[in-house]
């Protein structure tokens, strides 16, 4: 009898503990963005590694070792997607042999696959530049559909994890409302905001979002650099719109953006696409902020 009460309070206490003595799943995020819903949903639950810095593009990273190592030993991939990560993480997942992470398992999640795209449909022809037929992949830039990607992210934690679904949900939710405030902020910012000019297509989801015109792009072909001619043709479509801002990224040069910006008496701004390397769902945020201010032409 004593030895079945003391089976009965392990496993009472077991509960009880929730988490406590669970060990962390081993989480791979391929970028910041990822990595900040990992650690807003996941918070301590997660030992957590980032496959790409801040001032990368997440196009054009090439496979390391470091890489195959961390993806030998996840329990699970959290990935933008929409052929994003195509050039590199797919062969070095294969060189990890770690089937639980491959695509269709419940180790791999990826972002772009839980909300709907723009952008989708076109041709699936590497000629016409650097596209994705599936569909735009940056939806990280825009803060609605990553409160509803940290819920899918959530769930999928949960199955991973059953013991601390509950907490995932919370976190997920928190992160939501956390959300649904600054959009409200940040939609009257926005209201007059005049347009933008992008390098690459990469913040179409927050100008759509807030409703800001995008009046043009660097690129005329996805990832190809500008030509003299594309960029006379810019100068020309923006004259007579006034107030607005170029914006590039950090690994784009800057010399195509600053010079259009000169032309037509616009401003101009570097923005990273991705927040800060050690960033939670705080720091998400505080990242969109500042592509807040800039596009509103703030401080």
């Amino acid at each position: 009898m004593l030895k079945k009460i003391s089976v009965l309070l392990i496993s009472l206490g077991a509960l009880l503990g929730g988490t406590a003595g669970a060990a962390p799943l081993n989480i791979v995020a391929t970028s910041p963005s990822m990595a900040a819903l990992v650690r807003t949903v996941a918070g301590e639950r997660a030992a957590l590694t980032v496959l790409a810095a801040p001032n990368q593009d997440l196009h054009q990273l090439q496979v390391k070792p470091s890489m195959i190592r961390a993806l030998r030993s996840a329990d699970l991939v959290v990935a933008i997607g929409a052929e994003l990560e195509v050039g590199w993480l797919p062969p070095a997942s294969a060189s990890a042999a770690n089937p639980a992470i491959l695509p269709g398992r419940v180790g791999y999640f990826e972002a772009a696959a839980q909300v709907e795209l723009l952008d989708s449909g076109g041709a699936a022809d590497r000629a016409l530049g650097d596209v994705h037929p599936v569909g735009n992949p940056h939806v990280d830039l825009d803060p609605v559909r990553m409160a509803t990607i940290a819920h899918a992210l959530a769930a999928r934690l949960a199955q991973l994890d059953p013991s601390a679904a509950a907490q995932y949900r919370r976190a997920a939710d928190d992160f939501a409302a956390a959300v649904a405030q600054r959009v409200t902020t940040w939609r009257s910012q926005l209201a007059a905001a005049p347009g933008v000019v992008l390098y690459h297509r990469d913040a179409i989801y927050l100008l759509e979002r807030f409703g800001v015109p995008l009046l043009g792009t660097i690129e005329a072909i996805p990832g190809v650099p500008p030509s003299a001619g594309h960029l006379r043709e810019l100068v020309t479509q923006l004259r007579g719109h006034s107030g607005g801002v170029v914006i590039y990224a950090p690994y784009q040069a800057p010399q195509a953006p600053t010079k259009l910006a000169q032309d037509v008496g616009w401003r101009v701004a570097c923005l990273p696409l991705e927040p800060p390397q050690d960033a939670d769902g705080a720091g998400y945020l505080a990242h969109l902020e500042r592509w807040v201010a800039a596009i509103a032409g703030q401080p």
